[in-house]
C-alpha cells in the first residue's frame, strides 16, 4: 500500500508550542477514490535540517522500542523477534524503558522545533507527549498488579500460542520461534509471581472479585495431556509441506515443551492466586483505594483523554449525555408504538425471544452477513479505504465469560494476517440482535477496521506513528462510526437505530460508572445499580463491564470522549464551510494522519476547514 501522508493540505496547522510558518496557499482538494489515489500533490518547499534529525530521531527510538518489546514487533507483522518475549515486569526492563523515554525526550528537546512544518510538527507534538506521559507512569507501580481477568499477559500468551492471532505458523522457523519463546515466559511468570509478593507487602494488590476470575482463566489452561491444551492447536494444523523429519521433530518438542513446562506454569501461577494472593486480595475496588490512588487515577484520566478534563468534569458529562440519549429512545419508543416506560421497554428488550438468536452460529453468520451490504454503502461517505481484509471470529473460549460484546485486533500492514472481528457468543441470550448493526459499525465498517487498517498503510508516516496511537482518537472514532448509520443507509429498522443510542448511552454510563467508582468512592453495585436503572443491559454485560472498569481504570472513558470532539470537528466544519462541506473529505481529514492526541486533531481541522 502506498498511501501518502498529507504533507500540506490536510495537516498544517499552528501550534502555541512550537509555531512555525506555513505555506497558505497549498492545495487542498481531496478526491481520491482508494488509498493508492492518496497522494501528495504538494511537498513542503524546503526539508529543514530539524525535519532531517526529527525522522532519524524517531525512527531510531522505534528500532529500540521493538527490540525492548518483541510482541509488539509480532502484532506489526516484524518477524525479527519472535523468537522473544519480554520480562517487561522486571526492574531491569523497566530501567531501560525508563532510560530510553528519558534519552528521547531530551534529545528531541534539542531540536529547532521552530523549523518544524506539517507532518513534522504532529510528529513532534506526539511524540513528546508519548515520552512525557511513559515518564510520568513511573510514579505508579502497575507492575505490583500483572494479573486481571482483562488481558493480561497469561491470557494474551494462550492467544499468542493457539496459533489463531499474532504469532504466525506458517513456517518451521515459525515453530521454532514460538518454541524459544516459551521459556521467556517462565521468567516473565516467576517475576508475575515475586511481583504480586512484594505488591501484598506494600498494600498494591487486586480486587478479590477480579483475581476470583483470573483464577479460573489460569485454571482452564491446566490439562493433562499436551493434546488437550490450547498450545497444542498448532500442531494439529501444522502446514502438510513440513517435511516428516521436521513434523516429528516439533510435535516432540511442543508436547515436552506443553506437559513439562507451560502446563506446571499455569499450574503454579494458579495455585499462588488461590492459595496465597486471594488472601491478600483486596474488598475495595477503586484506585483511589490504593496508596496514592487519587493522583493515580487523575493521571489515568489524563493520559486516556489527552486532556486537562478532571474525574468530576467526566463524571458530569456523563450524567448530561444519559438524560439528552435517553430523550432521543423516547422517540423510538413512540415509533414501535410502545406502551410503557424507558424501563419497561429495556425489560421487553431483554426478556423477548424475537430479539435474540438461538445458537451461537447464528451471532456470527449474522455479523458475517452485514459485511457485504455495509461495504456497499462506504462511498457515500468515504473517499479513501483500507485494503486489508478482515474476518469475524468467535471469542475464544477460555476467555469470553469476561470479555466484551465484541472486539477488534488489526491485522498487519502486508495484509498476510487479516483484521479480526471477534464477536462474543457466551450466553447468547444476552447477545441481542438489535445492538448487531452498531456493534458492526464500531468495530469493523467504518470503525476499527478502517481507522486502523488506514493508519498503517501511510507508508510516509512514521512507524511510533503508523504502529501506535491514543485511544480517545480510535474509540471516538469507533462511537462516531456508529452515528454514521443512518447516513450510510443502515438503521432501517428502528430497534437496530435503539441499539445505536444504547450503545451511545452505554458509553456516557461508562463515563459516570468509571469516575464514581475510581474518583468518587462508588462500590460494584453502585456501578451496577446505575447500570441497570439507566441502561438496557442484561446482567451478565453488566457485570463483565463493571469489572472491566474495576480492571482498567480510565480506559472506557476514551470512547464518549473521544467521539464528542469528532462530533464538535464536524458541526465546526459543517458551520464554517456551509455549502462547501464534504463530508468525505472531512472523514478523509480526520483518519488520514492516524490517531493523533485531542488538541493535535482539533488544530489540524482547524487549519483544514482555513484551506478549503
Amino acid at each position: 500500500m502506498n498511501i501518502k501522508v498529507f504533507t500540506l493540505s490536510i495537516s498544517l496547522f499552528l501550534l502555541a508550542a512550537f509555531s512555525s510558518d506555513t505555506d497558505n496557499n497549498a492545495n487542498s482538494d481531496i478526491t481520491a477514490d482508494s488509498p493508492e489515489q492518496v497522494s501528495a500533490t504538494v511537498e513542503s518547499d524546503i526539508e529543514t535540517l530539524a525535519s532531517t534529525q526529527l525522522a532519524e530521531l524517531v525512527d531510531e527510538y522505534f528500532e529500540r522500542y521493538l527490540a525492548l518489546n518483541p510482541l509488539r514487533a509480532t502484532r506489526i507483522g516484524d518477524d525479527r523477534y519472535n523468537d522473544r518475549y519480554a520480562n517487561n515486569l522486571g526492574s531491569e526492563h523497566r530501567a531501560e524503558t525508563t532510560a530510553l523515554n528519558n534519552e528521547f525526550l531530551a534529545r528531541l528537546l534539542e531540536l529547532d522545533a521552530g523549523e518544524l512544518e506539517a507532518q513534522d510538527v504532529l510528529t513532534y507534538g506526539t511524540f513528546k507527549l508519548s515520552r512525557e506521559m511513559e515518564l510520568e507512569a513511573d510514579q505508579y507501580p502497575s507492575y505490583l498488579q500483572p494479573i486481571s481477568q482483562r488481558a493480561s499477559f497469561v491470557t494474551t500468551f494462550v492467544q499468542l500460542g493457539g496459533g489463531a492471532n499474532l504469532h504466525p505458523f506458517k513456517t518451521v522457523k515459525d515453530y521454532d520461534d514460538f518454541l524459544g519463546r516459551i521459556d521467556d515466559f517462565l521468567v516473565l511468570l516467576d517475576q508475575a509471581i515475586a511481583n504480586m509478593k512484594l505488591g501484598m507487602e506494600q498494600g498494591v494488590v487486586q480486587p478479590r472479585i477480579l483475581m476470583e476470575q483470573a483464577q479460573r482463566q489460569l485454571g482452564s489452561q491446566i490439562v493433562s495431556s499436551a493434546e488437550e491444551s490450547t498450545f497444542y492447536a498448532p500442531i494439529k494444523n501444522m502446514p502438510e509441506e513440513f517435511g516428516d523429519a521436521d513434523s516429528d521433530r516439533l510435535e516432540a518438542a511442543y508436547r515436552q515443551a506443553i506437559e513439562n513446562k507451560i502446563i506446571p506454569a499455569y499450574e503454579k501461577l494458579h495455585n499462588f492466586v488461590r492459595d496465597e494472593y486471594m488472601e491478600g486480595a483486596r474488598e475495595s475496588v477503586g484506585l483511589n483505594a490504593l496508596p496514592n490512588g487519587e493522583a493515580w487515577y487523575a493521571y489515568r484520566v489524563r493520559l486516556i483523554t489527552t486532556t486537562d478534563l478532571n474525574p468530576g468534569q467526566i463524571h458530569q458529562i456523563g450524567l448530561d449525555e444519559v438524560s439528552r440519549i435517553q430523550g432521543e429512545m423516547q422517540a423510538v419508543m413512540q415509533e414501535v408504538n410502545f406502551e410503557g416506560d424507558l424501563q419497561a421497554f429495556f425489560e421487553y428488550l431483554n426478556t423477548t425471544d424475537q430479539f435474540y438468536y438461538d445458537e451461537p452460529e447464528q451471532l456470527i453468520q449474522g455479523y458475517q452477513g452485514l459485511s457485504d451490504h455495509i461495504t456497499s454503502l462506504t462511498p457515500k461517505l468515504f473517499n479513501v479505504f483500507p485494503k486489508a481484509g478482515f474476518e469475524v471470529r468467535r471469542v475464544e473460549a477460555f476467555r469470553e465469560r469476561s470479555a466484551g460484546g465484541a472486539s477488534y485486533t488489526a491485522g498487519t500492514p502486508d495484509g498476510i494476517r487479516p483484521g479480526v472481528f471477534y464477536a462474543n457468543t457466551y450466553n447468547i441470550k444476552a447477545r441481542p440482535i438489535w445492538t448487531m448493526e452498531s456493534l458492526f459499525l464500531h468495530e469493523a465498517i467504518p470503525g476499527h477496521h478502517f481507522q486502523r487498517s488506514l493508519q498503517q498503510e501511510v507508508e510516509d508516516m512514521p512507524r511510533f506513528r503508523r504502529f501506535g496511537g491514543y485511544s480517545v482518537y480510535s474509540e471516538g472514532w469507533g462511537l462516531y462510526a456508529e452515528s454514521l448509520g443512518k447516513e450510510l443507509g443502515v438503521y432501517a429498522d428502528p430497534y437496530q437505530y435503539f441499539g445505536m443510542l444504547n450503545g451511545e448511552l452505554w458509553r456516557a454510563i461508562r463515563l459516570v460508572s468509571d469516575t464514581g467508582l475510581h474518583a468518587k468512592r462508588w462500590n460494584r453495585q453502585d456501578a451496577l445499580d446505575y447500570m441497570y436503572a439507566n441502561s438496557a443491559v442484561s446482567e451478565a454485560r453488566a457485570l463483565s463491564e463493571v469489572d472491566r472498569h474495576i480492571a482498567t481504570p480510565g480506559a472506557v472513558l476514551a470512547y464518549k470522549i473521544g467521539q464528542l470532539k469528532i462530533q464538535e470537528l464536524r458541526t465546526r466544519a459543517e458551520e464554517s464551510l456551509g455549502n462547501n462541506f464534504d463530508i468525505r473529505a472531512f472523514h478523509t481529514a480526520v483518519l488520514i494522519d492516524g490517531p493523533l492526541p485531542l488538541n493535535l486533531l482539533d488544530a489540524k481541522i482547524n487549519r483544514w476547514i482555513d484551506m478549503q
